[in-house]
């Protein structure tokens, strides 16, 4: 059975629909009356479920990353960052690389190589 969706909280909605649209080509999905806006995979991935943070929600996630499948991991954050956002160093690891991030929640993302090794 295959993972569909992830929630996000944020406190500034707009903002982190903004953030996965332009970096991850994510698709918003807007539906009256509903508080959430569910952000289409482009690819066929699951979707994440943008939802109003409560006052008391603490930011950031700790436990859990987004990883994104990047096949060209260097040339993708050379791009992001003449967008606006920056990864940290890239990582050689077991036949792949990847690099880290934060979203504008704090959440920590990552873009990897791991599914094209070979």
């Amino acid at each position: 059975m295959p993972l569909g969706r992830l929630v996000l909280y944020a406190r500034d909605v707009e903002e982190t629909i903004g953030f996965y649209e332009k970096h991850f080509g994510f698709k918003p999905l807007r539906r009256e009356g509903d508080r959430i806006v569910e952000l289409l995979a482009p690819d066929g991935g699951a979707n994440l479920m943008i939802h109003p943070a409560g006052k008391a929600q603490k930011m950031g996630q700790v436990l859990v990353k987004l990883v994104f499948d990047i096949e060209h991991v260097e040339a993708f954050r050379a791009k992001c960052v003449s967008d606006g956002l920056e990864f940290g160093p890239l990582h050689q690891a077991d036949g792949h690389v990847f690099a880290n991030a934060k979203d504008p929640c704090g959440n920590s993302i990552s873009i990897s190589s791991r599914a094209f090794r070979r």
